[in-house]
Order: C-alpha cells, then structure tokens, then sequence
C-alpha cells in the first residue's frame, strides 16, 4: 500500500482518476470541519509511475461543501458544489444548469454518490427539495428527465455501466430496492432485492409531506403518518396521540421510505410525525446551517413546533405526545424531555447524552470534532456544554422514558448512558426502563432485539396513554 497524497489532510476520500491517466482529483477536509460544511477538490497531474504532482485547490474551502467529484468521457472536471446555497453542478468552474435543489448530499459514508456522467455526455443525477429522485439531465439545453416508476426517494448510490444506470430507490409503499434506468429506452425496471409485501398493504398508514412553522415564523419540514387500520378506528370522542421521531445525524434527514416500525404503531392508532428539523439536509445549505452553534436548540424547537401544531388542528391529543429518537435523534428525545414540558413520554435509543465527554474523545475520530459546529468549541464555550447536556439537569426530567443501547456501542457507547442513569436516579428519579442488549452496537441488528425493543416501546405507551396493548410484555417502569 502506498500513500500517495501525503499532504497533511486528516480526511481524503473519492479520489477519481481522469480518462487519460494523466490527472486524479479527490476531497480532502481536516478538523473541526465536517465534510458538509467545507472540503477541498484537489487536482494533481499523475506521472506514469503512479506518482502524484503537487496538488493544486479547484473548489471548495471553509465555507464550501464539496459532495463529490468525476470526470467526464471528454477530460472535463465535474463536481458538486454549495457555493451557491444548494449543493449544484460544476463543470471546469462554470455552473451547470444551477436550480434551488440538490444534486448532493452529506458525505457519511465514502462512495456516496449522487451524479454521473455517461458517455453519451449527459448526466444521471439524484436530485430534488427534500426527496431525491433518478433522472438524466443535459448539462446543454438543462433538461432533466426523470425515471418513470414508484420510487420517490433514492439512496445516495448510483452506478453507471454504457447506457444503464443503477440506483436504490423506494416509496411510501415500497421498501428500497436496486433499481436499472435503461437511459435509450428510458424504461426502468427493479434488478435486485425487489420489495415484497411482508404485511397487508391495507394495514400501512398514508403518509403527508408537512411544513409547520416554528415561533420565530421558519419553516420546519416533516412527514405526517396518521393512525390507520382498515377494520378499526379510534373512540370518535378522542383524538390519536403521536409520536414525534427525531432522526440520526443530525446533518442528515429521514426519507418518506415505507418503514414497518411507523406501521407498528400507526396499525394500533398512534400517529407517528417525523420532523427534518433545521439542520437537516435536502432544504439547501441555509436551512443545514440552522443547527450551527444550536443543536439541542433548534432541533428541540422544531420537533416540538410540529407536535404542537397537531395538536392545534385536532389532528393529536395535546395530553398524549411522546417523543423517540436514535443516535442524534436520541439527545434531541432526551433534550426534549429536561427542557420542555410538551411530552407525556420518550423512547431514547442509543444517544448521545453527555457533551463533554463526547467532544472529549469519547467517540470516534470522524465525529470527534463534530460538536464545535453543533455547539461551539468547548474550550471556549464549556457552559454551553453543560446547560444542553440533559445529564447535567437531570431534576428537569419528569416524564416517564424508555433507555435502549447497545452494549458494544462504538459511537455513543453505554458508560455515558449509565452516568445519565445515575443522575437521574441520584435526583430522585422518575419511572423509566433501561434495556442494554449484548452483541448489538450503534444500530440494532437482531431480530430478537428489534421485536423486544419495539414491544417495549409499544408498552410504555399503552402505560402512558391509557390504553390495552394485548400480547405484548408489559415493560417494567422503575425509579
């Protein structure tokens, strides 16, 4: 193995090689930066030994997330830029057709991707507000065409071979799968791990694309699944409680993807609001850049604005709101339950809960940084750390919360949950459950942990809301 770039970034990462061997360009970033607010495209000539050049800058810098790069059939440099406020197409420095969407996302996973270029010389791009759909622009008259078909939001995969182009794709109905756009015939068709209806399709709730508005007027984005069940229906004096998910990340966002855990609950008539909060990502780099400095504020803010707004149009019962999130979306549960009082309950799985010892190296390298974005640099803001951290107010905690981690956790791993138990119990603590599963890490991959974990989550609202919940274990609550 040889190094080649060996010019001082911490992180480098989607290193392309130019059609005639003679150049290869990649991203680079170091700390704090995180690869959504600001890479370097670095361009360096290739000898034919296979040694790189000195690299020279094309794009990016502090303030300016490049999301990935190529290289045309032609020798022409490629990539995605949000110098504009949208992660857009730039071809050799000019824009390319440039629109208030994305053809880009954030960089967690090395090998995302988002464009590509045919030979033919037009581009299969991901693209959209929001959702991501599969199409073919023609980066000279601007045209996208988009793929016929079921699937209204597409994993940040795309593969090109001659005319063909693979993608994941999926719906509110369709589970993702591996999806072939022939761009001659313009007919797409599913290649590989074909959804298959392993429930009723009348059981599955009927999503809505929602925007509420948060107290200073900013728009917050969401996805609405109300109680459904086609034999059964609600007491017509009662209103459904909800549940608000807040997702991972928290530089992320939540597809509108068919997800049976919604369907869990929504079958049993609980409502299920997922809010891409500020911060997330898909809304354009204003709407990402909320969350600077405010993570535990605004992500708070937002969530508790759409349940709120449920409640207001008679959509919940203001009485039976809950709140559940894992990874990032756990701390905004957790946040949620110390420093507001809109939540009968929460469900709180793997999540981040201490910042300090996070921003001290209790994670991994990638995200070890993350939180000067997120809150601020500790040496110089270590109040602000702690007045967030619903660790340090454990007193403020009064709603009943359900604990769940997995034991090997490498990202947020269990002693920062455990000391968060012990505060709460050291105050005097309030009814909660605590459910470690051995062999599992940042995300369950058990069945059996999946099964327990969502009964238990069901249980504690059955507890909370006042209702039966037949054949499922009742979860034992404890302070």
């Amino acid at each position: 193995l040889r190094e080649l770039s060996g010019h001082g970034h911490r992180f480098v990462t989607g290193a392309r090689v130019s059609p005639d061997g003679t150049r290869a360009a990649w991203l680079a970033w170091d700390h704090p930066r995180m690869p959504w607010d600001g890479t370097e495209l670095l361009v360096a000539d290739l000898t034919a030994d296979g040694v790189l050049g000195t690299p020279r800058t094309v794009a990016g810098g502090e303030e300016e997330s490049v999301a990935q790069v190529e290289w045309t059939a032609d020798g022409r440099l490629l990539w995605s830029s949000d110098r504009g406020g949208w992660w857009n197409l730039y071809r050799d420095g000019e824009p390319v057709c440039p629109r208030e969407e994305e053809f880009g996302g954030p960089l967690w996973v090395p090998g995302s991707r988002w464009f590509a270029p045919l030979e033919c010389g037009l581009v299969a791009v991901l693209h959209g507000r929001g959702a991501q759909v599969l199409g073919v622009l023609d980066p000279e008259t601007c045209e996208v065409v988009d793929a016929a078909g079921p699937w209204t939001e597409c994993a940040s995969m795309l593969a090109v071979h001659g005319d063909r182009v693979a993608t994941v794709g999926g719906g509110p109905t369709r589970s993702f799968e591996v999806v072939e756009l022939d761009t001659r015939l313009g007919s797409a068709r599913v290649i590989g791990s074909a959804h298959q209806d392993s429930v009723d399709p009348a059981y599955l709730p009927e999503p809505r694309a929602r925007v509420f508005t948060a107290a200073d007027g900013r728009e917050v984005h969401a996805h609405v699944y109300p109680p459904h069940h086609p034999e059964v229906a609600g007491p017509e004096d009662e209103l459904p409680p909800y549940v608000v998910w807040a997702h991972g990340g928290p530089t992320s966002r939540v597809p509108m993807v068919l997800d049976l855990e919604i369907a869990y609950f929504t079958s049993r008539g609980i409502g299920v609001v997922e809010v891409n909060y500020g911060g997330s990502t898909g809304y354009g780099r204003e709407y990402r850049n909320r969350l600077r400095e405010q993570w535990g504020v605004v992500d708070v803010e937002d969530c508790a604005a759409a349940a709120l707004a449920l409640a207001d149009e008679g959509s919940a019962d203001r009485r039976r709101l809950a709140v559940r999130g894992g990874s990032a979306g756990g701390w905004t549960a957790a946040a949620s339950l110390a420093f507001t009082d809109v939540y009968a309950c929460a469900t709180i799985i793997y999540p981040v809960l201490d910042l300090t010892a996070f921003a001290s190296g209790e994670t991994h390298d990638f995200e070890s940084r993350y939180l000067e974005s997120l809150v601020g640099p500790l040496a110089e803001v270590p109040e602000r750390y702690r007045d967030r951290s619903p660790g340090e107010h454990p007193e403020r905690i009064r709603a009943p919360f359900l604990l769940l981690q997995g034991l090997e956790d490498p990202v947020c791993p269990p002693a920062a949950t455990e000391r968060f138990l012990d505060r709460i119990r050291e105050a005097g603590g309030v009814p909660h459950a605590y459910l470690a599963f051995e062999g599992e890490g940042h995300g369950f991959r058990r069945a059996e942990t999946m099964i327990r974990a969502l009964e238990s989550e069901l249980s504690l609202y059955a507890q909370v809301f006042g209702f039966e919940a037949p054949g499922v274990p009742v979860l034992e609550l404890r302070k």
